[in-house]
């Protein structure tokens, strides 16, 4: 059939399994909201406040589904505020697709209004982009486009289409959706030498990431786990991938994690790690982390292996085939000498532990766990609370924690929680801080225009927490410009939002805020009053170990 460029898209967006993207129109994309309008019967769209917030509620629907998001936008200014929500997509290996106008292409190069070089600015941060110049390409690279994002390590593509392109005639022929890349187990001699590694060890110890959930390897690491009677531990990317309550689980490990998951893996003498990365805030000084530790390092992305922490296996290849290998491999073993340290460490971790009356983050966040259920998605933004909720969120199902971790993008998770309630049909909650909220509350129209079931919970200590705990202890109680004192209330806000809100100074009060938000129809905010020097504990200072984990810290009189 001869169709449009603008309708080749939405028909290939279609024939691809999409049934919602988020967007924004402008003069350089009109052409594909005029097709988006003829298909609205078989596919939705959501317009949202800003394109950065568009941009993390296809973010938000792809962590919370494994399938690709959608965002649209128009050139310029358009393309460009984009650009921040598809850098972390990137850094955290999420599967979007991004589609942007651009001008007519007789006017490339000639700096007309509101172009810009999009693939230029994100070719660094996208696992491919394209300029499409000719309308017969169109629908293949469309295709090609889902097939790359969620091949392999899954990440974000970008298409910019000149609206002359848009514009233009060609046959359409409608084909099957595309299926991604076959993986691939690691080869033979590399499972023997990663099994053979496995039961030489002692004291192993399982860390596993992000791509754990897009490689769907969560129950043969738990029977690998069982056979050689290992504990466990994840990256803020791996949270959720198995029950928090799993009695092998130690939480997340590194510069907040759990003082047992970290402890643990630095006595380890075999780290057996799956679909992480060895940033920064998981290896502290890299010089002095797993100096007498054997690694046995799998991944899809063969550039990982021994990027920042060098592997004695390093392993490229898909972890569930990988694993399903090495397990018939390895020797069923129990080691009561090793669990008795992991318990030892469990104590200690339990000793340290945050035991005060009041509002504090764990109460907070523990009173909040009474009320999400199994299916309950949780997005946060970046800082302390960021890593409260991390610390102290249960989860029972995978896909249920949303958060920026390798970019660390504050104002991520309002777009974010949007776009997981659109995804899974269930009441999201976002957990943020007041510094973090005053970047995305732009986006409490979305919410509300679209009736959005969310929970906000805003804990407000009126400062840049995380920013003021690093001024605490690492510059001498210099508070430089980390004091917002603002004047905004964040319940008038939600009401001039058409919102519901409510102020909660006390946990009595939270309850009754949580008994209202957890039964209204549509988007509630929480403002929840903490103190200001509240501190995220354990800590590993930057460029220490895991042997100098601060673990108490005198508050700001």
């Amino acid at each position: 059939m001869l169709l449009s460029g603008s309708d080749i898209i939405v028909k290939t967006l279609i024939e691809q399994g999409c049934d919602l993207v988020f967007g924004y129109p402008g003069g350089q994309i009109l052409h594909v909201y005029d097709s988006l309008y003829k298909y609205q019967d078989k596919i939705e769209h959501i317009l949202t406040a800003h394109e950065q917030g568009a941009a993390h509620a296809a973010d938000g629907y792809a962590r919370a589904t494994g399938k690709p998001g959608v965002v649209i936008s128009t050139s310029g200014p358009g393309a460009t505020n984009i650009v921040t929500a598809v850098a972390t997509a990137h850094l955290d290996s999420v599967p979007l697709i991004a589609i942007t106008g651009n001008v007519p292409t007789y006017q490339i190069g000639s700096d007309s209004f509101q172009e810009i070089d999009i693939t230029g600015i994100t070719l660094p941060i996208t696992k491919h982009n394209y300029f499409v110049n000719s309308v017969e390409s169109l629908a293949d690279i469309l295709r090609e486009a889902f097939k790359l994002a969620v091949s392999g390590r899954p990440g974000p593509v970008l298409i910019d289409v000149p609206k002359d392109v848009q514009e233009a005639m060609c046959e359409y022929e409608e084909k099957a959706p595309i299926t991604p890349e076959e993986r691939f187990p690691a080869k033979d001699i590399r499972i023997k030498e990663a099994a053979e590694c496995i039961n030489s060890c002692k004291r192993p110890y399982i860390y596993f990431g992000g791509g754990v959930l897009s490689g769907e390897a969560q129950d043969i690491m738990l029977e690998l786990a069982e056979k050689i009677d290992a504990p466990i531990g994840c990256s803020l990317m791996g949270l959720s991938a198995i029950p928090t309550d799993h009695p092998r689980f130690l939480g997340m490990q590194g510069m907040h994690g759990h003082y047992a998951s970290s402890t643990a893996m630095n006595n380890a003498d075999c780290v057996i790690a799956l679909g992480t990365r060895f940033n920064d805030r998981v290896t502290g000084d890299v010089s002095k982390f797993a100096t007498y530790t054997k690694v046995v390092h799998i991944d899809i992305d063969g550039s990982e292996l021994s990027k920042n922490v060098g592997a004695n296996h390093g392993l490229r290849a898909d972890i569930k085939l990988s694993l399903e290998k090495i397990l018939p491999l390895v020797k069923q073993v129990n080691r009561p000498a090793w669990q008795k340290e992991i318990e030892k460490f469990k104590a200690e971790e339990k000793a340290n532990a945050d035991t005060r009356e009041g509002m504090t983050p764990s109460n907070i966040i523990s009173l909040l766990n009474t009320y999400i259920n199994e299916n309950t998605p949780v997005a946060t933004d970046v800082g302390q609370h960021q890593m409260w909720a991390a610390q102290n969120l249960i989860f029972r199902k995978s896909r249920k924690f949303l958060s920026s971790g390798g970019l660390g993008t504050m104002g991520f998770g309002m777009g974010a929680a949007i776009g997981a309630t659109f995804a899974t049909k269930e009441r999201s909650v976002l957990i943020t801080g007041d510094g973090s909220f005053g970047m995305s509350l732009n986006e409490l129209a979305t919410a509300t225009k679209y009736n959005v079931p969310m929970v906000i919970l805003i804990m407000n200590n009126g400062v840049l927490g995380m920013i003021r705990q690093w001024q605490t202890l690492f510059f001498d109680k210099h508070y430089s410009n980390s004091i917002l004192d603002r004047k905004s209330d964040f319940v008038k806000i939600a009401e001039a939002f058409s919102a519901e809100g409510t102020r909660a100074t006390n946990l009595d009060e939270l309850k009754t805020a949580f008994d209202k938000a957890f039964s209204h129809d549509g988007p509630y905010v929480i403002d929840c009053i903490i103190d200001k020097d509240e501190v995220v504990l354990p800590m590993m200072a930057p460029g220490s170990s895991m042997n100098e984990i601060i673990t108490e810290v005198e508050a700001e009189k």
